[in-house]
């Protein structure tokens, strides 16, 4: 079983190896809020850290036949950089239609990448058959005391950085950084509540925590990646039943603003679970009224093709961008007409079409479909407010 020993110990091991990461105020998410910010770790998130503590633990013969694992993230840069400072091999299986970027990095940490035709599944049948072939250490991403041990190094700096500290917001997946990051932090300061986030549409643990055993989710889906796990760990469950006092769900749409909020005040960009503590204290799902509250970011590589996508999803969120749709009669300056009392409101006009062939119209009218650019959720309300008593028929889309 993990302990605060073995914590201590991986913490000694790491020094040199992984950074010790900003703990910084975050007043725009409330006077005691703060970001402990594994992003701007080594390979952008918390991984190396409980990569390293198990390869360093390895006898010379397993470090000389090598070490295996299966992932198309963050797990995979870890464990590769990882082994190629201790000079050992590391192959990485991860399914044929994988990020580029994130094959390229693996590569250039110093993995050999295997690419699986297929989906993770296949990818990780691949890992375990090259396992029985070539002698390789299967290097789980969670479910492994000591991979548990150097994440929970996260805790021990977080006691150092705010002694004072309440309560740690902390992202769950398969449960190994939620498991080492509150065993350390029960251990020294057993008051100090420790809160777990998944999202809602991965909520393995959360389930699992229900239920009183692990579970296993017949499918997950979510813009957080990372922690997209359908079952957690035996090991990770019994930790996280001993040391975890609660933990609650956040939905895409507050990831998203999540992700933006971190991005327009904090100046840094998080992955989706790498922002689903922030997320949790936005949108009331953790208290902070008068508790130190550290948020810990667990990581910052956010595919760049999906990052406006996340951003445009986080905007409509806030209410900062919003699309009517609304039934026009068809002749000349009607169009105009509306676009000026929009215009009236304060809003940006970003794109317009207009239809006169949809199910919604009849031969007299044409639905005209605009994205704006708005303040926030009261601003859009008066836009369909002052349309609705101009006579225009708004629609849902």
């Amino acid at each position: 079983m993990l302990t605060l020993e073995m914590i201590q110990e991986a913490r000694e091991a790491l020094k040199g190896v992984a950074r010790v990461t900003p703990l910084t105020p975050a007043k725009s998410l409330g006077r005691n809020v703060y970001i402990k910010s594994e992003n701007l770790q080594l390979t952008g998130a918390f991984k190396l850290r409980g990569a390293y503590n198990k390869f360093r633990s390895l006898s010379p013969e397993e470090r000389e036949r090598g070490v295996i694992a299966c992932s198309a993230g963050n797990h995979a840069q870890g464990i590769a950089l990882s082994a190629t400072r201790l000079g050992i091999k590391s192959v990485i299986c991860m399914p044929a239609a994988a990020p580029i970027s994130k094959v390229e990095a693996t590569k250039n940490y110093g993995a050999e990448v295997v690419l699986v035709p297929g989906v993770y599944d296949d990818a990780a049948a691949e890992a375990e058959r090259l396992v029985r072939e070539k002698g390789y250490t299967f290097a789980h991403p969670f479910n492994d005391e000591l991979v548990m041990a150097g994440q929970g190094t996260i805790g021990l700096e977080i006691l150092d950085q705010l002694p004072e500290v309440d309560q740690v917001v902390v992202p769950i997946g398969g449960g190994g950084l939620i498991s080492g990051v509150a065993c350390a932090i029960k251990s020294l300061k057993p008051s100090c509540r420790v809160i777990g986030v998944q999202a809602s549409g991965a909520a393995s643990m959360y389930t699992s925590r229900k239920e009183g055993h692990p579970v296993k989710l017949s499918e997950v889906s979510t813009i957080a990646d990372g922690i997209a796990v359908k079952q957690p760990g035996d090991k990770t469950f019994e930790l996280c039943e001993k040391y975890v006092d609660e933990i609650v769900t956040v939905k895409d749409d507050e990831i998203a603003t999540a992700i933006l909020k971190l991005i327009e005040d904090q100046k840094t960009v998080a992955e989706g679970a790498g922002a689903t503590p922030v997320a949790a204290v936005m949108f009331g799902k953790v208290d902070v009224t008068d508790k130190k509250t550290v948020c810990l970011v667990s990581g910052g590589n956010v595919d760049t093709t999906m990052l406006s996508r996340i951003i445009a999803r986080g905007l409509s969120k806030s209410g900062r961008m919003t699309r009517i749709c609304a039934r026009v009669v068809d002749k000349p300056g009607s169009l105009v007409q509306m676009l000026k009392i929009v215009a009236d409101t304060g809003a940006n006009i970003l794109d317009i079409t207009h239809e006169r062939e949809d199910r919604h119209t009849d031969i007299g009218h044409c639905i005209v479909h605009v994205t704006l650019e708005t303040r926030n959720q009261q601003h859009v309300d008066d836009i369909d407010m002052e349309l609705r008593a101009h006579g225009y028929e708004l629609l849902h889309e």
